[in-house]
């Protein structure tokens, strides 16, 4: 059915295990005790807020604001969030990765809400993209692998804008650190080789020395 939406989809997947030791000085400096949220949020917004500009300049011929919605969960600030995303509006802060830019023409602080998760049905969607790839490279909570029900979301993953084939990897699908680090198993890493990531990246028999 969500296949069948007409919506578009962002995953941000990062490993536990090739996220050990793993540091950004840039990261670093988010001045939050929920830096690691922070940051991972922030890899996601940079990508939905280019898709938002884009759309926008395309559809209408100016930018649109995006309204954000948030899950209400325990152990995580939404004030610091908030003062995070305004931190780096002022600053013009940089981490210089790929995308390294948030379009703050389509996001502002009055759009940033919070609910219960069980009274908003797109925080439910947002709970079955999230489910679909975490089964699809997770075998040691869910059981193999199974890479079936992400495959299935394929034409409503979002697409790299200004580019002729559109890719998926990197953009509706972006695994942090990086495929060359993470050095996961064969049947782990099938979903993201399915999405675009070159096979050399992830292939086992690499990284065997």
């Amino acid at each position: 059915m969500m296949a069948e939406l007409d919506a578009r989809y962002f995953v941000v997947a990062s490993n536990k295990k090739n996220m050990e030791g793993y540091t950004n000085p840039f990261a670093g400096k988010i001045p939050s005790s929920n830096w690691f949220y922070c940051w991972m949020t922030r890899l996601l917004l940079e990508r939905v807020t280019k898709f938002v500009y884009d759309r926008g300049i395309k559809e209408h011929g100016e930018p649109r604001p995006l309204r954000i919605e948030y899950s209400a969960r325990g152990g995580l600030s939404y004030s610091q969030m908030s003062a995070y995303y305004e931190w780096m509006r002022l600053k013009k802060h940089n981490p210089y990765l790929p995308w390294g830019k948030i379009y703050w023409e389509v996001m502002s602080p009055d759009q940033l809400h919070v609910y219960p998760h069980l009274d908003r049905e797109g925080l439910q969607l947002a709970d079955v993209v999230a489910s679909a790839f975490f089964k699809a490279c997770d075998k040691h909570d869910t059981g193999a692998c199974d890479p079936g029900f992400a495959k299935a979301l394929r034409n409503r993953m979002a697409r790299e804008p200004n580019k002729v084939r559109g890719q998926i990897s990197g953009f509706g699908v972006k695994l942090m650190p990086s495929m060359r680090r993470a050095k996961l198993d064969t049947d782990q890493a099938a979903i993201f080789k399915h999405y675009g990531y070159p096979s050399q990246w992830w292939c086992p028999e690499a990284f065997s020395d």
